[in-house]
């Protein structure tokens, strides 16, 4: 009987192995971060659920293809294979948005950006309202904001309104001002302020919850509008390789725009959803409870998003100490700590993982604080998005917490000629740390920030190991000693991502078991001069076995 057993099972294997339908890349140099280091490997098998099997070399692929004959053999004619990446911090509404709007990302001078707006305007005239984003006047001349007086005549009277590149302000024109009832006597709100010139007139700016008035009065869509024009966001991260993504705060109605996408097969990105505390709906999907895994893992609604204060470049970072370059200001919080107590305690209590948005060193230090008062709920990887300024001596508290930082290393690369200004010298210390966080056992889930930012991974990961901007400058790297190793930056962007919303079993490695998400590029990531990371091309871009995005 024993013997019977044992040839039924060799049987079995033989014929499972001869028979079973699978796919092997192969003619490739492959590298994977698993819990045991870098993984090198020359195939990658995997069966029609899109699960891997294994990875392989030479010698076992040879093997495989001599046991088994029902198998799909892709070439991957010496390119190089890397897991999906997974982008930690994004918001992919607003990105498909800015596709439709003005983009002001790169305007050098007011002039250039009063130029485009009026382009789209005469372009656009159908539009109720002219919407854009990505302006920064750090990079103007003078660096100082600008009035609404300089868009009065562009667009007929039709209210203009324009983000700033991080989302923290608003630039309107008069016209909008009227609208929604901004004028001298005009309160600010709480976590909000109206910037106002020396008679206490608006100017035209708005600081993150004083944007709130403008937003209510716009136009309202539908979560088949919002599908339809993500779309696109989706098509143009799988071309850079963007396999997953965590959506950093979002609407009910956005995230059934992502199921009609699901149901129609068409949600080609991994989405992470992080409910927004202040949208519509949230109340409700809060009590609805975590929804853990959706369509194959396409979907996943199991964090909330609070904002705790604003960004550095509109100086809305919430400092214990003042601006160095704004003496009268510590910057704003967008919610007080007992209500941002509040919300973190209702959110456990249901079982949602806490992503909070603190970008100063006090807003970071209050969330510590209110994580450690609840051990009994540290299993839920509390998350801070961006601890971007941090008290030195507060970062050994993340991983006793076990709160996860969610960096954007291409923040650091963007705001090194802003942040000492806004800072002074010592507090840099603390800021965009990452090796600090790395030597005290923090697992750092990167991303991109993208609108913010580019999305582009390989921008990310290029900074990452860098600490240069895209002209690498400056030479040898801004503060270089909290640089990454390559190997830790590619696991920030797949392992420790994967992990950061507990989906490490599924995702983020090429190990057998997880879906296979990959994408072939056209460089050799660890072999390759650092100073060219960022020129890496995406080839293919792979979806759980099903490949979405092919380069031209």
């Amino acid at each position: 009987m024993k013997n019977l057993k044992s040839i039924l099972t060799v049987f079995v294997v033989f014929t499972s192995l001869n028979f079973y339908a699978s796919t092997l890349v192969k003619n490739i140099k492959g590298y994977t971060v698993t819990q045991d280091g870098l993984l090198q490997f020359d195939g990658l098998h995997f069966n029609d659920d899109g699960k891997v099997i294994q990875t392989l070399n030479l010698q076992a692929i040879i093997k495989l293809q001599q046991t088994n004959s029902n198998l799909t053999i892709v070439d991957g004619k010496g390119k190089y294979m890397l897991p999906g990446i997974i982008d930690a911090h994004g918001h992919i509404l607003t990105h498909a948005e800015s596709l439709n709007s003005v983009d002001l990302v790169g305007s050098n001078s007011l002039s250039e950006a009063i130029n485009r707006v009026k382009e789209f305007a005469e372009q656009n005239p159908e539009q109720q309202w002219i919407t854009g984003r990505g302006w920064n006047q750090v990079f103007w001349e003078g660096k100082q904001f600008p009035k609404s007086e300089s868009l009065d005549a562009l667009a007929s009277g039709k209210p203009i309104a324009l983000d700033r590149i991080d989302g923290h302000a608003m630039w309107v024109n008069s016209q909008t001002l009227k609208l929604v009832g901004i004028n001298k006597q005009s309160l600010d709100p709480d976590g909000g302020e109206i910037i106002r010139d020396s008679e206490g007139n608006p100017t035209g700016i708005l600081i993150d919850n004083a944007m709130d008035i403008v937003d209510d009065a716009m136009p309202k869509v539908t979560a088949e509008y919002e599908a339809a024009i993500i779309l696109e966001t989706l098509a143009q991260l799988n071309a850079e390789g963007i396999t997953s993504t965590h959506d950093a705060g979002i609407s009910s109605q956005t995230v059934d725009a992502f199921r009609l996408l699901a149901e129609r097969d068409e949600l080609t990105v991994r989405v992470y959803a992080m409910l927004d505390v202040t949208e519509p709906g949230y109340a409700a999907a809060l009590t609805k409870g975590p929804e853990y895994s959706l369509y194959d893992d396409k979907l996943s609604v199991r964090s909330i998003k609070i904002s705790l204060d604003g960004a550095l470049g509109s100086r809305g970072a919430a400092l214990d100490e003042p601006y160095s370059d704004r003496p009268e200001s510590k910057g704003l919080l967008l919610h007080s700590k007992e209500e941002t107590e509040a919300l973190t305690i209702e959110a456990m209590k249901q079982g949602f993982q806490v992503n909070s948005h603190a970008i100063g060193d006090r807003g970071n230090r209050i969330l510590l604080d209110i994580f450690s008062k609840y051990p009994q709920y540290q299993h839920l990887r509390h998350r801070i998005e961006h601890a971007q300024i941090v008290h030195v001596e507060d970062i050994p508290r993340f991983k006793k917490l076990n709160v996860i930082p969610s960096m954007q290393p291409t923040h650091a690369t963007s705001d090194k000629n802003m942040a000492k200004d806004r800072l002074g010298e010592k507090r840099l210390e603390g800021s965009y740390a990452w090796r600090k966080f790395l030597n005290n056992g923090s697992p750092i889930a990167s991303g991109s920030d993208y609108p913010v930012e580019p999305s582009n991974p390989f921008y990310g990961l290029h900074a990452a190991v860098t600490r240069q901007d895209r002209d690498n400058q400056p030479k040898g790297g801004w503060r270089k000693q909290d640089r990454m190793t390559r190997e830790e930056a590619l696991r920030s962007f797949t392992l420790d991502a994967a992990y950061s919303a507990h989906q490490e079993k599924i995702l983020g490695s090429l190990e057998a078991g997880k879906w296979a998400d990959f994408i072939l590029v056209d460089q050799d990531y660890f072999e390759m001069e650092a100073s060219d990371i960022w020129t890496i091309k995406v080839l293919e871009t792979w979806l759980g076995g099903q490949k979405v995005y092919t380069a031209n």
